[in-house]
């Protein structure tokens, strides 16, 4: 629509509601998030001291994707908190950012595991409390601060049945590294305060269609 009144009263209409999902939790707006673990059994081997590890059987976890840099390197060669930089599928070979501590050979177990998960689309706050390991039936440890999240990462004695969880880099990361699908999940609030004709979450009014999920009296007086 290209009637002036209609634009000014839609950008209107959009400060408001961008407004409005800043200054309350509105139940309108929480939803839930679900997610599998993934991880990539296989084998390989590296040099000590070396960056590489080649004769790699295995590149794609459960979901179908390729290993990226959001998966962490586990296995008797390798330094905790080790991750994947880059990898070469037609070479067979991993490169990652931490030295192989010993030398192992092509039947060498290596595991990589998916610690960092790409927030929904339209995540705006996280709900306390809602963090559950839904394949074990634990509620999951977390936010950890800057200093717990690095000790769990580095120091010695850190691991454990309980997953520990924080947002940190605008991806929900997860500790320990996971050698199993476990199910995990937690209630968020959306900053799609609008959808569309059919229903489809919007961040803001886009056609003459589109409502608003807030209360068309809150959106006038606001």
């Amino acid at each position: 629509n290209t009637n002036q009144e209609v634009v000014q009263l839609s950008a209107l209409m959009n400060a408001v509601g961008y407004e409005l999902t800043f200054d309350y939790d509105w139940r309108a707006l929480q939803k839930e998030f679900r997610f599998y673990t993934q991880y990539v059994n296989t084998t390989g081997s590296c040099v000590a001291n070396g960056y590489v590890i080649t004769n790699v059987q295995d590149f794609v976890a459960q979901d179908g994707q390729d290993i990226d840099s959001t998966y962490m390197v586990t296995g008797s060669s390798f330094p905790q908190d080790t991750y994947v930089v880059s990898i070469d599928k037609n070479a067979g070979t991993v490169l990652v950012n931490q030295q192989c501590s010993a030398s192992q050979s092509a039947s060498g177990s290596v595991l990589f595991s998916k610690t960092q998960y790409d927030l929904p689309p339209d995540y705006h706050t996280i709900a306390d409390r809602t963090q559950w390991d839904k394949s074990k039936h634990w509620e999951m440890l977390g936010p950890e601060d800057a200093q717990q999240w690095q000790w769990l990462k580095s120091g010695y004695i850190s691991t454990g049945p309980r997953v520990h969880w924080r947002i940190l880099g605008g991806t929900f990361q997860i500790w320990p590294p996971m050698n199993t699908q476990e199910y995990l999940g937690f209630e968020y609030r959306s900053n799609a305060w609008a959808q569309d004709a059919n229903g489809n979450p919007e961040q803001q009014l886009v056609n003459d269609t589109d409502t608003s999920l807030f209360d068309t009296r809150i959106m006038v007086i606001y």
